[in-house]
Protein backbone atom coordinates (compact mmCIF):
# COMPACT_ATOMS: atom_id res chain seq x y z
CA UNK A 1 0.00 0.00 0.00
CA UNK A 2 3.07 2.38 0.48
CA UNK A 3 4.49 1.50 -3.01
CA UNK A 4 0.96 3.00 -4.68
CA UNK A 5 1.29 6.09 -2.58
CA UNK A 6 4.83 6.85 -2.68
CA UNK A 7 4.58 6.14 -6.87
CA UNK A 8 1.07 8.07 -7.13
CA UNK A 9 2.89 11.22 -4.85
CA UNK A 10 6.13 10.70 -7.35
CA UNK A 11 3.55 11.58 -9.97
CA UNK A 12 2.25 14.30 -8.29
CA UNK A 13 5.36 15.95 -8.01
CA UNK A 14 6.46 15.31 -11.46
CA UNK A 15 3.59 16.56 -12.80
CA UNK A 16 3.83 19.67 -10.77
CA UNK A 17 7.36 20.07 -12.14
CA UNK A 18 5.94 20.05 -15.82
CA UNK A 19 3.30 21.64 -15.88
CA UNK A 20 4.89 24.90 -13.94
CA UNK A 21 7.76 24.41 -16.17
CA UNK A 22 5.52 24.57 -19.46
CA UNK A 23 4.10 27.95 -17.97
CA UNK A 24 7.60 29.46 -17.64
CA UNK A 25 8.56 28.02 -21.06
CA UNK A 26 5.57 29.40 -22.89
CA UNK A 27 6.06 33.07 -21.28
CA UNK A 28 9.73 32.96 -22.31
CA UNK A 29 8.59 32.25 -25.85
CA UNK A 30 6.21 35.02 -25.42
CA UNK A 31 8.76 37.66 -24.77
CA UNK A 32 11.80 36.36 -27.32
CA UNK A 33 13.78 34.85 -24.02
CA UNK A 34 15.07 31.99 -26.76
CA UNK A 35 17.63 30.00 -24.44
CA UNK A 36 15.36 29.74 -21.88
CA UNK A 37 12.54 28.54 -23.78
CA UNK A 38 15.09 25.78 -24.64
CA UNK A 39 16.19 24.97 -20.98
CA UNK A 40 12.65 24.77 -19.89
CA UNK A 41 11.50 23.25 -23.12
CA UNK A 42 14.12 20.42 -22.78
CA UNK A 43 13.56 19.85 -18.97
CA UNK A 44 10.01 20.39 -19.35
CA UNK A 45 9.54 17.29 -21.88
CA UNK A 46 12.42 14.65 -19.70
CA UNK A 47 9.55 15.22 -16.65
CA UNK A 48 6.72 14.59 -18.57
CA UNK A 49 8.42 11.66 -20.04
CA UNK A 50 9.07 9.88 -16.04
CA UNK A 51 5.59 11.07 -15.48
CA UNK A 52 3.88 9.74 -18.13
CA UNK A 53 5.73 6.18 -17.80
CA UNK A 54 4.83 5.85 -14.55
CA UNK A 55 0.91 5.92 -15.21
CA UNK A 56 1.18 4.01 -17.92
CA UNK A 57 2.90 0.97 -16.15
CA UNK A 58 -0.48 0.57 -14.50
CA UNK A 59 -3.38 2.10 -16.48
CA UNK A 60 -5.56 0.39 -13.73
CA UNK A 61 -3.51 2.35 -10.74
CA UNK A 62 -6.65 5.16 -10.53
CA UNK A 63 -4.29 6.36 -7.49
CA UNK A 64 -2.02 7.56 -10.33
CA UNK A 65 -4.53 8.61 -12.75
CA UNK A 66 -5.94 11.08 -10.07
CA UNK A 67 -2.32 12.15 -8.85
CA UNK A 68 -1.30 12.72 -12.76
CA UNK A 69 -4.60 14.81 -13.07
CA UNK A 70 -4.30 16.68 -9.59
CA UNK A 71 -0.08 17.35 -10.44
CA UNK A 72 -1.49 19.23 -13.87
CA UNK A 73 -4.27 20.91 -11.93
CA UNK A 74 -1.56 22.14 -8.92
CA UNK A 75 1.38 22.56 -11.70
CA UNK A 76 -1.13 25.64 -13.31
CA UNK A 77 -1.55 27.52 -10.51
CA UNK A 78 2.51 26.96 -9.06
CA UNK A 79 3.63 28.13 -12.27
CA UNK A 80 1.40 31.16 -12.11
CA UNK A 81 3.19 31.82 -8.83
CA UNK A 82 6.62 31.38 -9.68
CA UNK A 83 6.30 33.09 -13.22
CA UNK A 84 4.51 36.23 -10.99
CA UNK A 85 7.85 36.03 -9.12
CA UNK A 86 10.14 35.89 -11.84
CA UNK A 87 8.24 39.19 -13.37
CA UNK A 88 10.49 38.78 -16.08
CA UNK A 89 9.82 41.16 -19.14
CA UNK A 90 8.61 44.97 -19.44
CA UNK A 91 4.65 46.06 -18.75
CA UNK A 92 3.34 49.06 -20.22
CA UNK A 93 1.16 51.22 -17.54
CA UNK A 94 -1.95 53.73 -18.46
CA UNK A 95 -2.95 55.07 -15.38
CA UNK A 96 -6.21 57.67 -15.83
CA UNK A 97 -6.27 60.45 -13.18
CA UNK A 98 -9.12 62.88 -12.98
CA UNK A 99 -7.56 64.82 -10.03
CA UNK A 100 -4.17 64.07 -9.36
CA UNK A 101 -2.49 63.65 -12.80
CA UNK A 102 0.22 66.59 -12.87
CA UNK A 103 0.96 65.39 -8.60
CA UNK A 104 1.09 61.71 -9.75
CA UNK A 105 3.65 62.32 -12.73
CA UNK A 106 5.66 64.43 -10.05
CA UNK A 107 5.50 61.47 -7.86
CA UNK A 108 6.75 58.69 -10.69
CA UNK A 109 9.27 61.10 -11.65
CA UNK A 110 11.08 61.81 -8.82
CA UNK A 111 10.90 58.27 -7.98
CA UNK A 112 13.25 57.54 -11.29
CA UNK A 113 10.17 56.58 -13.70
CA UNK A 114 9.42 58.10 -17.14
CA UNK A 115 5.99 59.36 -17.26
CA UNK A 116 4.77 60.29 -20.06
CA UNK A 117 1.14 62.89 -19.38
CA UNK A 118 -1.64 63.28 -21.61
CA UNK A 119 -4.56 65.44 -21.50
CA UNK A 120 -7.94 63.67 -22.15
CA UNK A 121 -11.79 64.40 -22.17
CA UNK A 122 -13.44 61.16 -20.26
CA UNK A 123 -17.08 60.60 -19.71
CA UNK A 124 -16.84 62.99 -16.52
CA UNK A 125 -14.44 66.10 -18.33
CA UNK A 126 -10.85 66.14 -18.33
CA UNK A 127 -8.46 63.53 -17.39
CA UNK A 128 -5.41 63.01 -17.41
CA UNK A 129 -3.69 60.03 -18.65
CA UNK A 130 -0.16 58.77 -17.64
CA UNK A 131 1.93 56.27 -20.11
CA UNK A 132 4.61 54.50 -18.48
CA UNK A 133 6.70 51.06 -19.47
CA UNK A 134 8.72 49.74 -16.95
CA UNK A 135 10.15 46.05 -16.22
CA UNK A 136 7.25 44.13 -14.59
CA UNK A 137 9.00 43.45 -11.72
CA UNK A 138 8.36 46.81 -10.45
CA UNK A 139 4.45 47.20 -10.61
CA UNK A 140 3.90 46.40 -7.11
CA UNK A 141 5.82 49.42 -6.62
CA UNK A 142 4.42 51.52 -8.79
CA UNK A 143 1.11 50.28 -7.72
CA UNK A 144 2.00 51.84 -4.32
CA UNK A 145 2.77 54.87 -5.19
CA UNK A 146 -0.17 55.29 -7.54
CA UNK A 147 -2.33 54.58 -4.34
CA UNK A 148 -0.96 56.48 -1.97
CA UNK A 149 -1.54 59.57 -4.13
CA UNK A 150 -4.73 59.10 -6.34
CA UNK A 151 -6.37 55.97 -4.84
CA UNK A 152 -9.83 56.48 -7.05
CA UNK A 153 -7.08 56.26 -10.32
CA UNK A 154 -8.25 53.80 -12.74
CA UNK A 155 -5.22 51.70 -13.97
CA UNK A 156 -4.10 48.91 -16.57
CA UNK A 157 -1.17 46.99 -17.33
CA UNK A 158 -0.63 45.17 -20.75
CA UNK A 159 2.74 42.89 -20.76
CA UNK A 160 4.98 44.04 -23.86
CA UNK A 161 8.03 43.34 -25.69
CA UNK A 162 10.12 46.78 -26.52
CA UNK A 163 11.06 47.19 -29.75
CA UNK A 164 13.76 49.72 -29.62
CA UNK A 165 15.22 52.66 -27.10
CA UNK A 166 13.47 54.01 -24.19
CA UNK A 167 13.80 54.92 -20.13
CA UNK A 168 13.93 52.21 -17.87
CA UNK A 169 14.98 54.14 -14.75
CA UNK A 170 17.86 53.73 -12.63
Amino acid sequence: MVDVFAAALLIFALRIVDVSMAIVRILMVMRGRKAFAWVFGFFQALVYIVAIKEVMADLGNWVNTFAYAAGFATGNVVGILLESKLAVGYAHIRIMSSKFGAALTDVLRESGYAVTLVSGRGRDGVVDILVMSVPRRQIRRINSLIEQTDPDAFVTVENVRPLRKGFWGK
